[in-house]
C-alpha cells in the first residue's frame, strides 16, 4: 500500500506543478468570465441602431396605432406601394411595411420590404404590433371591451409542492431540477473522457520512454496501474474544485461590474412591460410577487449535501472503472495512433449513457431510467440525471454497489492485460490476444 502511495504522490504532484495544469485552471474560469462578459456586454448594446420603416396602410386604420420602440421608427406614407418601393431609399430607410386593404380580414396580407434579409426582432415587434391592433379593432367592431377580455384571461402557472404532513412550505421546479441533473450528468461524461484519456496517454508516454521498466522494478504492475489512476483522479479533483470556486469568484465581479444598478432597473421594467402586455393588468401583481421570489428559495426542495455527495461518488466510480480500461489500452498499444481499435467498445457505452440522459430527464422514473442507472457502465451519467429527482435509496445503493462491483471487474481485466502488455514493445495485439492476456498464467 506504501508503495501505491508513492506512485499517487509521484502522479499528482508532477502534473500538479506542470504549467499546462496551472495555465488551463486559471484560464479556464477566465474564459468563463470572458463569455459572461460578452453576453452581457452584447446583451446591453444590441438593438441600439435605429430602423425607419415607411408604412404604406390602405386600411386607413391601422397606421396611426403603430407605436414606435427604442429601435423602429415608423413613418406614414400616403403614396401607393409602387411609389414607395420605387423611391425607396436603402441608407435612410429599412424598409417598407405594406398594409394592402384586406390586412384586417387575412393575417397574411400585410408585407415587408426590405433589402435584405430582415432582423428577427423587427418582424417579430411587426407581427407583434400588428396582430395586437387588429384584434382590438375586431373587438370594438364586435362591441367588446378590451378591458373585459384582459380581465378574463387567466395565466395558470402550476405550483408543485411535495406532499409534507408538517405542512412545510417548499416548492418543487421540473425544469430546475432536470437542468440540474442533465449539467450534473455532462460534467461526469467530460470529466470521464478528460482524465480517462490522461491515464492512458500517460501509460503510453512510460511505456514509450521505457521508464516503466525502471519501474516495474521496484513495483508490482497492478500498484502502478493504480497509483496512477488514483494520482490522476486527486488531479481532475483538484482542478473541477479549483473551477468551480475561480469560476463563481471571476462572473460574480464580472456580472457585478458591468450591470449596474440602472441596467437592473432597466431589466425589470422591460419585464413588467412584457408581462403586462401578455398578462393583462389585473395579473399584474401575482407576476410580480413570482418575478421578485428569493434565489435561494428556489434550491428548498433539493437536498443539495446529497446531491453533491453522490456527485463525488459516481464521478471518482465512473472514473475508475473507466480509466482502468483506458490505462490497459496504453499499456496494450505502442502509440496513441494504435488506440482507436480499442477506444470504440469502451466509449460506445458511455456517449450511450449520455444519450438516454436527454430522454430520462423527461420521465426519470422509467424502466429505462431505472436500469440504465443500475448498469455501471452508464450509472454515472444516468443516475445523476435521476438524483435530483429524489429517486428511491434502493435505487442508489443499488446502483453505487453495482458501479463498485463494475470496478472491481474492470480493474481485474486491465490488471491481467496491464501486467502483460505494459513490457510488450513492437507489435500491434488484437483482440484475440488481449484474451489470451486475460487466462493468462504468471
Amino acid at each position: 500500500m506504501n508503495k501505491i502511495w508513492l506512485i499517487i504522490k509521484r502522479e499528482y504532484l508532477t502534473r500538479v506543478k506542470k504549467k499546462s495544469f496551472i495555465i488551463m485552471t486559471i484560464l479556464g474560469p477566465l474564459l468563463m468570465g470572458g463569455l459572461v462578459a460578452g453576453f452581457v456586454y452584447l446583451s446591453q448594446n444590441q438593438g441600439d441602431s435605429i430602423s425607419e420603416i415607411k408604412v404604406v396602410d390602405e386600411t386607413g386604420v391601422l397606421a396611426p396605432k403603430l407605436k414606435d420602440s427604442k429601435t423602429i421608427i415608423f413613418k406614414k406614407d400616403t403614396m401607393s406601394i409602387e411609389i414607395a418601393r420605387h423611391l425607396f431609399n436603402p441608407n435612410t430607410d429599412y424598409g417598407i411595411l405594406y398594409l394592402p386593404k384586406n390586412t384586417l380580414e387575412s393575417g397574411k396580407a400585410a408585407v415587408l420590404f426590405t433589402e435584405k434579409q430582415p432582423n428577427l426582432t423587427i418582424v417579430s415587434y411587426l407581427e407583434t404590433e400588428l396582430q395586437k391592433n387588429i384584434e382590438n379593432i375586431k373587438l370594438t367592431e364586435a362591441g367588446i371591451q378590451k378591458s373585459t377580455l384582459d380581465s378574463i384571461k387567466t395565466n395558470i402557472s402550476l405550483q408543485q409542492k411535495p406532499v409534507d404532513p408538517s405542512g412545510k412550505d417548499q416548492e418543487f421546479s421540473a425544469g430546475l431540477t432536470a437542468g440540474i441533473g442533465f449539467v450534473s450528468g455532462l460534467l461526469i461524461y467530460l470529466f470521464i473522457f478528460m482524465y480517462g484519456v490522461q491515464v492512458m496517454r500517460g501509460v503510453i508516454e512510460e511505456k514509450t520512454n521505457r521508464i516503466v521498466e525502471v519501474i516495474i522494478s521496484s513495483v508490482k504492475p497492478f500498484q502502478l496501474m493504480m497509483g496512477k489512476i488514483i494520482g490522476i483522479a486527486m488531479v481532475g479533483l483538484t482542478q473541477f474544485l479549483l473551477w468551480i470556486i475561480l469560476s463563481i469568484a471571476v462572473t460574480s465581479f464580472v456580472t457585478t461590474a458591468m450591470v449596474g444598478k440602472d441596467q437592473k432597473k432597466m431589466i425589470e421594467m422591460q419585464q413588467q412591460q412584457q408581462q403586462q402586455v401578455m398578462q393583462g393588468a389585473d395579473t399584474q401583481p401575482a407576476a410580480l410577487k413570482a418575478a421578485d421570489m428569493d434565489f435561494a428559495g428556489m434550491f428548498e426542495g433539493f437536498n443539495i449535501t446529497k446531491i453533491l455527495l453522490c456527485f463525488v461518488f459516481y464521478f471518482l466510480g465512473g472514473y475508475l472503472l473507466y480509466s482502468a480500461l483506458f490505462a490497459a489500452i496504453g499499456a496494450a498499444v505502442d502509440s496513441e495512433t494504435d488506440t482507436q481499435q480499442f477506444m470504440l467498445p469502451i466509449t460506445i457505452p458511455l456517449i450511450f449513457a449520455y444519450v438516454v440522459s436527454t430522454i430520462v430527464m423527461s420521465n426519470p422514473e422509467s424502466q429505462l431510467g431505472y436500469w440504465f442507472s443500475i448498469i455501471p457502465f452508464t450509472s454515472p451519467v444516468v443516475m445523476m440525471v435521476r438524483m435530483p429527482f429524489d429517486p428511491p435509496m434502493i435505487d442508489i445503493i443499488i446502483s453505487m454497489v453495482s458501479l463498485i462491483a463494475g470496478f472491481l471487474f474492470t480493474t481485474w481485466i486491465a490488471a491481467r492485460i496491464y501486467r502483460t502488455g505494459i513490457l510488450m514493445y513492437g507489435k500491434k495485439p488484437t483482440y484475440k490476444e488481449l484474451g489470451k492476456w486475460l487466462f493468462h498464467k504468471q
